[in-house]
């Protein structure tokens, strides 16, 4: 196996984090649509992926949001496995984090630190830049979809919304982050 000190990254981003990419998310329509007490839509097909194609500036090839001129700046989103832990142990209950669908699930690092900053994750395909923008913020259908209680515990831990800035593909498994700035580990953060 390669060394993440072997690994040669983008020039602007020299700080680098190993990280896992636990589950890839793509999902052709909304699921959560409508009152939370009628349920979630059914799926269209498989959408846990093992690898997923980026665009530049569109997002996630397949998925519900790539090139959706409503969700500038928001056609990925990522979330800390760590935090969703955190979630988990508040609330008492398990915890599956494909319900929060998130399209990134990352282990290993703080993905709230990711906001308003660049990033790049690379899965063994080469390096995918990423501009972190706002906080993917639970909504309502959370208390029902994950868990009572997981609207309002899952507040400072939603993960993060941002925007693929190079063509790329992200595969599962170990992968490293590349940023500007050290970000801390992602257990450092599940506390919130």
């Amino acid at each position: 196996m390669t060394s993440v000190d072997d690994v040669a990254g983008p020039d602007d981003l020299p700080h680098r984090t190993q990280v896992e990419i636990v589950t890839l998310l793509v999902s052709p329509r909304h699921r959560y649509e409508g009152r939370p007490a009628d349920g979630a839509l059914p799926a269209v097909g498989p959408e846990l992926r093992d690898r997923v194609e980026l665009r530049a500036g569109l997002g996630i090839v397949g998925d519900r949001y790539f090139a959706a001129r409503a969700h500038v700046h928001a056609s990925v989103t990522l979330i800390g496995l760590e935090g969703l832990d955190a979630v988990a142990a508040g609330l008492g209950l398990p915890v599956d984090p494909v319900t929060t669908r998130r399209n990134v699930f990352l282990r290993g690092a703080d993905v709230e630190a990711l906001r308003g900053r660049p990033f790049a994750l690379d899965s063994g395909a080469g390096p995918v830049r990423f501009r972190g923008y706002r906080p993917a913020n639970p909504c309502a259908w959370m208390d029902h979809e994950v868990a009572p209680g997981a609207f309002r515990a899952m507040r400072g831990r939603g993960g993060v919304r941002c925007d693929p800035e190079s063509d790329g593909v992200l595969n599962t498994g170990s992968a490293t982050l590349w940023t500007d700035a050290p970000v801390p580990l992602g257990g450092q953060a599940a506390g919130r």
